[in-house]
């Protein structure tokens, strides 16, 4: 599989989204009213099917242009007040850290915040969580036994380990896994933890290429997110996996829970009609859609909606204690990234 660096991913999908982006800063200003443009980093056939939901119940078009999270984020600083985005919906809560930083987010209606666990989204009220995932290994069941399984994440850089491991660096659910290592050990042991790890693995370009090369035997463990095996599972059926997934227990940084959120730009065209978007996306109905869509393998946040069954409950994971303030915007991650040698 081709290799890409992080960087190099980010300078193609920004010049991507210009020219997409500006064909929509060219809306007449009468198709705003009736619209809404949304930056999206979520799975798109998911968004898709949500977006034609909510134009059904409320009227409102929703303009979709898709990307990676960083990529769009970073989009979004550089378009400043000038962005014709109205929503941003991204997998990873650090990007949302970001924006709220530099101070580009308007404020969540309350009683769209009201609607999730106040853990899950902004401590300033400037996006919501939606949904949420688990980190998790994937293992190789012909490879690997469950009592041979890493007991933590840092395990997996010890010399034991080598060629045993693959990894996605470039790939932006990476990143926040390195700031929670930082988070939890600091600087130095993060760092030295990322070289143990480039000495095991063998790099692959994103976590889809990861899991898959982990069911097909060409490497035995795989760090990825659960939606990940989740989505190669039903696609392929019982026959054809040979894989099972691993939760680090214990508060592991390995179990560190993702959070995916949205949030309404402070210069939207279409506040109102953004700010009825995220409330959509938090509903019951919208949650109840991601739920049973087979496609998301991801935990919804609205109280007593039900996660696909193919996932673990969420109330048994055993995610690191980190806050979303403390996980913070990744931006040390891809420098310590860069120092070890994975970018």
């Amino acid at each position: 599989m081709t290799h890409s660096s992080f960087g190099t991913r980010l300078r193609v999908l920004g010049a991507a989204a210009s020219l997409t982006l500006a064909a929509v800063g060219a809306l007449p200003l009468s198709a705003h009213a009736a619209s809404i443009v949304l930056y999206n980093a979520q799975h798109e056939q998911v968004v898709n099917m949500l977006a034609k939901d909510f134009e059904k119940e409320s009227g409102i078009s929703v303009k979709i242009r898709s990307g990676e999270g960083p990529a769009l984020a970073a989009q979004i600083v550089a378009e400043g007040t000038a962005s014709p985005a109205d929503v941003y919906f991204t997998e990873n809560s650090p990007e949302l850290m970001l924006l709220e930083e530099k101070g580009l987010l308007g404020k969540i209606d309350p009683a769209t915040l009201a609607t999730i666990p106040a853990r899950y989204s902004s401590p300033t009220g400037a996006w919501v969580g939606v949904t949420a995932r688990e980190n998790v290994l994937a293992y190789n069941t012909t490879k690997v036994q469950p009592a041979q399984l890493p007991q933590s994440l840092f395990d997996l850089a010890k010399p034991e380990w080598k060629g045993k491991v693959g990894i996605a660096p470039s790939d932006g659910d990476f990143l926040p896994l390195v700031s929670a290592v930082l988070a939890l050990k600091g600087e130095a042991q993060t760092v030295q933890w990322l070289k143990g790890l480039k000495a095991n693995s063998q790099i692959f370009d994103d976590d889809e290429g990861v899991v898959a090369a982990v069911n097909r035997g060409a490497v035995a463990t795989g760090i990825i997110n659960n939606y990940y095996w989740a989505r190669l599972h039903a696609e392929i059926g019982d026959k054809g996996t040979r894989s099972a997934i691993y939760h680090f227990g214990h508060g592991d940084a390995g179990a560190l829970v993702n959070v995916s959120g949205a949030a309404v730009l402070k210069s939207a065209h279409n506040a109102d009609g953004a700010q009825k978007f995220i409330a959509y996306l938090v509903s019951e109905r919208a949650q109840d859609l991601v739920a049973k869509s087979h496609v998301e393998f991801e935990y919804p946040l609205h109280a007593g909606v039900a996660p696909d069954p193919i996932l673990k409950p969420f109330t048994e994971l055993s995610p690191p204690a980190l806050t979303i303030e403390q996980l913070g915007d990744d931006s040390q991650a891809g420098k310590l990234l860069r120092q070890a040698g994975l970018l």
